[in-house]
């Protein structure tokens, strides 16, 4: 049996270089942000690319999103 071999797309790569902004910005564990990746693999492009799952990405940056807003908030509260 022959495993197959996937490489990461750039944009998956982007996201886990926002992952790491992320936890360095939070404080916050980035083995935890990791262990919520979710990908799934475009085989109909020759490199089998990994990508992110449309609906783990939309989370993620609905959550980005909304503590962006949070930090906005507290920002306007200060001033």
């Amino acid at each position: 049996m022959e495993n197959k071999v996937f490489n990461l797309h750039d944009s998956t790569i982007a996201h886990i270089a926002k992952i790491i902004q992320v936890s360095l910005l939070t404080g916050t564990d980035i083995i935890d942000h990791l262990r919520m990746v979710r990908m799934t693999c475009d085989e109909s492009s020759d490199l089998n690319a990994m990508t992110l799952e449309d609906d783990y990405a939309c989370t993620f940056d609905l959550s980005i999103d909304k503590m962006l807003e949070n930090a906005n908030k507290n920002l306007n509260k200060q001033d």
